[in-house]
């Protein structure tokens, strides 16, 4: 195979952060109602605040994107070559040694 392959990871940590919140659990919450209320109907009574069913809020630790580049020959092995580049480039710190893979895509 001719080409290349551009790999995106990010390093992750132990003490990442990663919670998916359904939207109505959300909105049921008191004081993040009040809050969305007081910020997007002021003095407006009756208000109601209505998600669709299936909704979701993510929250995750905010991470750093790093690149680099392979042979198509190279596929199988991009999860190695992707833990190589980081210890090449010092990105594993304490508690931060493994990778997550976040995106893939060929190049001509």
């Amino acid at each position: 195979m001719e080409g290349f392959i551009e790999v995106t990871y990010s390093v992750l940590c132990n003490g990442d952060v990663c919670e998916e919140i359904d939207l109505n659990d959300l909105l049921r919450n008191e004081k993040i109602a009040r809050a969305i209320k007081s910020e997007y109907a002021k003095g407006q009574k009756g208000v109601e605040i209505v998600a669709r069913e299936g909704m979701k809020v993510t929250i995750q630790s905010q991470k750093e994107l790093y690149t680099f580049n392979v042979t198509k020959d190279d596929f199988a092995d991009i999860v190695v070559l992707a833990e190589e580049d980081a210890r090449a480039n010092k990105r594993f710190k304490k508690e931060c040694d493994a990778i997550e893979i976040i995106d893939i895509k060929t190049i001509d």
